[in-house]
């Protein structure tokens, strides 16, 4: 809880992964991938509650391992590939709500996907969206784009053009405006908000520079083994 405000940590992890498969309870430097999450979760001095929700009793034996609540397992329709964040997160609002009568007045989203969180990450990021909470409702952790979107091609038959012709792109790199994607560190809404405009981005969204090492998360074996060498690397891991 912070300045009265109760704070929920929603962790999604489907069980099926079709990019890699298991990703979520693949070992990662000697803990399964989601533990990474579950203990920065846990490690906050804000969140009242860190939650997973998964499709998965494997997946939820190992979260409830490693302190995590799993209050249910999620429907099948809600762990389909065609399934939304907005979906997930809803169904894990609406059951806390109308089964254990549990209201919370931010989410913080920790995708398992994105292990590389520092100590203070989310806490400095609650304390920021509390402190300009008259003029944000959501904060989002964004590190510079690896490539400048206007570097960019598409194809056209045997052609290559600009993916946006309207981004001109200049000679130099550094004259380029940075670019920058949103990384999943953490994304944190006011649940009225998110309920509201149905995003994690609403109009009124603020952000957190992330540091480069931290601008990755695993969608397939390539990024799992970058990520394992960047802990080795940065954290000294084994």
């Amino acid at each position: 809880m912070i300045n009265g405000k109760r704070v929920i940590a929603i962790i999604p992890a489907r069980g099926g992964s079709k990019g890699l498969p298991g990703k979520n309870i693949k070992e990662l430097c000697g803990k399964p991938l989601i533990a990474w999450s579950i203990e920065a979760g846990l490690a906050s001095q804000y969140i009242d509650e860190v939650i997973v929700t998964t499709d998965s009793e494997e997946v939820a034996g190992i979260a409830r391992d490693f302190g995590a609540t799993v209050p249910f397992i999620r429907p099948a329709e809600l762990a389909s590939d065609t399934a939304t964040s907005f979906d997930t997160v809803k169904h894990a609002i609406d059951f806390y709500q109308n089964e254990l009568n549990k209201t919370f007045d931010y989410i913080v989203l920790l995708e398992p996907t994105s292990p590389l969180r520092e100590s203070g990450d989310i806490d400095g990021m609650i304390e920021k969206i509390i402190s300009v909470e008259d003029q944000f409702d959501a904060i989002v952790s964004l590190g510079e784009a690896h490539l400048h979107p206007s570097i960019m091609k598409k194809t056209d038959g045997s052609k290559i053009e600009p993916f946006c012709k309207e981004l001109i792109m200049a000679t130099r790199r550094q004259d380029n405006a940075i670019a920058y994607f949103p990384y999943g560190v953490a994304y944190i809404v006011k649940t009225k908000t998110f309920f509201e405009e149905k995003s994690f981005y609403p109009c009124r969204t603020t952000h957190k520079i992330i540091k480069r090492y931290q601008c990755y998360e695993i969608d397939d074996i390539y990024d799992f083994l970058a990520i394992e060498n960047i802990m080795k690397h940065e954290w000294s891991l084994a």
